[in-house]
């Protein structure tokens, strides 16, 4: 994805904006509009494929008569309006990290105001809960998304039902095959395409609206309400489906630094809400007059139904192709996710590849891909059809969206300093309204929902696992840690000097890095210029270049060096040192050499983490890319020293 400038909004009193609002190339405000119809809404385009249909399909016991259509179709309306349109669009968007949204953006940005509070740890796990349940939903959307849309070739032809399972492997493994080459040439068709997609379904259901201009009514919550007055229980269980129209909901918030908060706006309620709203509607349209027996007909695919029978496999293809969009969204988004993770200190070091010489946010991450592509093959292979993934879609989105009003909550108290008996009613509001989905969708669990559980405590227990042993392995390397002014004394006279540059990678600002001790130790020389140098990587997106260095004279050829990153930049550190020309000089890479500890975790029954978690901190340390990877050093310039570690 692409990272463009976003375009600055007037901010009422009482919710301030934090700074930026994406970071790019000061396109026009239309244009990054234009591109956020290709990239963002995808997944939240793709909904109305399997959404209508499951809420009728996928409860046996629900009516398909006039007032029941008119309360489901009331439903999907008001939770668009309620869940996207102000939750996401109008009041999340306002809480960005200096331009960038999502659930570990907001974290940092909540973090950095409370993180010291007795419930800073709370917010935290939450928001890497949330970050968990992410991975679940990457893995389903491409799954349910890709299937449903081939599945309308039964409605072309039903003998080709044995060709569906067959022909969405195929373009599911084409998809992640695609990756590596990047997306920048792919990306530039995204928005035409998914701009044709938006026109045609927006007219296939103004179709079916004319000829039935009562499904209108909907729009009145009376009918929303009435289906819980007359059919409580069942009505519940409804939402569980109709909780599927506000998929991606989580991913707008999260792609808001590509394209920033004014265009998204302007993409949302200008065009991309409208056409899924008339979809929608024409949808329930087309059946709410419909004699039972062929209304539970084509409420078997209804989507595929609003076209004539010469229009259908057209659609099919076109929902194909925006199928196929909407997956490299959310598989994009998993990668970036997972970068933010990475910086922040959540995942070990992955190898990373820039699929684009110009723009930053085009990576690639080949472990989190094929990954994606092993569990989207299983999931086809296991669940069969998209009605039967259904069930698990629905939790991974309610739980991340229950866990953001959570968040939201903190926000307003402790970031925007409302008075808690002003917020605490809007929070109420949006919990009932995001609990009672997440509620819904727990009688799921049986039928799949438990596979994004499954997957979201699998991923929250090594997120959290890796951040908890990454910090008791500083406490202990700080322990016996020699300071380095006392160290530069001692070692001046002690060891032979060489001509060149060591710099001495070292992941605290003080101390002195076991490989430096290693080497003199070992090798008994030091050369002429000694850089300890440490990476630190902000709670915010983004670190100006005027503040990306730091440094402090020793004395005697040895300096302190400190590379500020944001969690969105790639820490490159070559380059950062072209910056840094004040320790003694320009850096020559030819006559520099990078010295990096490798340490080795032994288990022990000190109290830090239970032995079963040690275990698993120390596989992910074996298995984390190397420094020199993920810095970017010059492979020929790169010296490894090891070292052991109990926890």
């Amino acid at each position: 994805m692409s990272e463009n400038a976003s375009v600055q909004d007037t901010v009422p009193d009482g919710i301030p904006s934090q700074e930026g609002g994406g970071l790019g190339h000061g396109a026009s405000k239309g244009a990054l509009a234009f591109g956020a119809i290709g990239i963002v809404f995808g997944d939240i385009g793709t909904s109305p494929l399997y959404a209508f249909r499951e809420t009728f399909a996928g409860t046996a016991s629900i009516a398909i008569d006039r007032l029941h259509v008119l309360g489901v179709v009331s439903l999907i309306f008001w939770s668009m309006t309620l869940v996207v349109s102000i939750q996401y669009v109008s009041i999340l968007m306002r809480a960005d990290n200096k331009g960038q949204g999502g659930s570990l953006a907001l974290v940092a940005l909540l973090s950095r105001h409370i993180g010291k509070s007795a419930y800073g740890w709370l917010v935290v796990l939450l928001g890497v809960f949330a970050t968990s349940l992410f991975y679940g939903d990457s893995m389903i959307t491409p799954a349910i998304s890709v299937l449903s849309a081939v599945e309308g070739l039964t409605v072309v032809d039903e003998g080709l039902q044995q060709f569906v399972i067959p022909i969405a492997l195929v373009l599911l493994v084409c998809l992640f095959l695609l990756q590596q080459r990047g997306t920048a040439k792919v990306g530039a068709l995204f928005a035409p395409v998914m701009i044709v997609y938006f026109i045609v379904i927006a007219g296939l259901g103004i179709n079916q609206i004319i000829q039935n201009p009562d499904i209108l009514l909907a729009l009145n919550p009376y009918y929303a309400v009435m289906f819980f007055v007359l059919d409580g229980a069942t009505a519940f269980f409804a939402l569980g489906a109709v909780v599927l129209a506000v998929t991606g909901s989580e991913a707008l918030y999260s792609d808001m630094g590509h394209f920033g908060r004014g265009p998204m706006r302007l993409s949302w309620f200008g065009f991309v809400m409208p056409c899924l709203l008339l979809n929608y509607f024409g949808q329930g349209a087309m059946i709410a007059d419909l004699p039972p027996e062929q209304a539970a007909e084509v409420i078997r695919n209804p989507f595929f139904m609003l076209a004539s029978e010469e229009f259908r496999l057209p659609l099919v293809i076109l929902a194909t192709v925006a199928t196929f969009i909407a997956s490299q969204a959310v598989i994009s988004g998993a990668f970036s996710i997972t970068h933010q993770a990475m910086q922040l200190g959540f995942i070990p070091r992955l190898s990373i590849r820039h699929t684009s010489e110009t723009e930053a946010g085009q990576i690639y991450i080949p472990v989190v891909n094929w990954a994606l592509m092993v569990a989207v093959i299983i999931l086809v292979l296991t669940f069969q059809t998209s009605s039967n993934l259904a069930g698990a879609y629905g939790i991974a989105v309610t739980g991340a969206v229950t866990i953001d009003t959570l968040l939201m909550g903190v926000l307003f108290v402790g970031v925007w300093k409302w008075k808690w008996w002003t917020a605490a009613p809007v929070v109420i509001v949006f919990l009932i309204v995001d609990g009672a989905y997440f509620a819904a969708n727990l009688v799921k669990v049986p039928d799949g929902g438990w596979f994004p559980l499954v997957i979201g405590l699998v991923a929250f227990t090594l997120l959290t696992t890796w951040a908890r042993g990454r910090k008791l392995m500083r406490e202990r390397m700080s322990e016996t840690a020699l300071p380095i002014e006392i160290f530069a004394k001692s070692a001046k006279n002690s060891a032979t000097r060489v001509p060149g540059t060591a710099i001495f990678m070292a992941s605290q600002t003080a101390g002195v890095p076991s490989a430096l001790l290693h080497n003199i130790k070992h090798n008994k020389v030091l050369h002429e210029r000694v850089v300890i140098l440490t990476v630190l990587i902000a709670d915010t997106p983004y670190v100006p270049q005027h503040e990306r260095c730091e440094m402090i004279d020793l004395g005697d050829g040895f300096y302190r060096a400190v590379l500020h990153y944001g969690f969105m930049q790639e820490t490159n550190v070559p380059l950062g040192l072209t910056e840094m020309e004040r320790c003694g000089g320009k850096f020559d890479m030819m006559q520099t050499s990078f010295f990096l500890s490798r340490q080795t975790l032994l288990a022990s029954d000190k109290p830090g983490m239970p032995i079963w978690r040690e275990k698993i901190f120390a596989w992910m340390l074996r298995n984390a890319a190397t420094a020199m990877d993920f810095f970017r050093l010059p492979t020929n310039r790169v010296v490894e020293l090891g070292s052991q570690v109990e926890i």
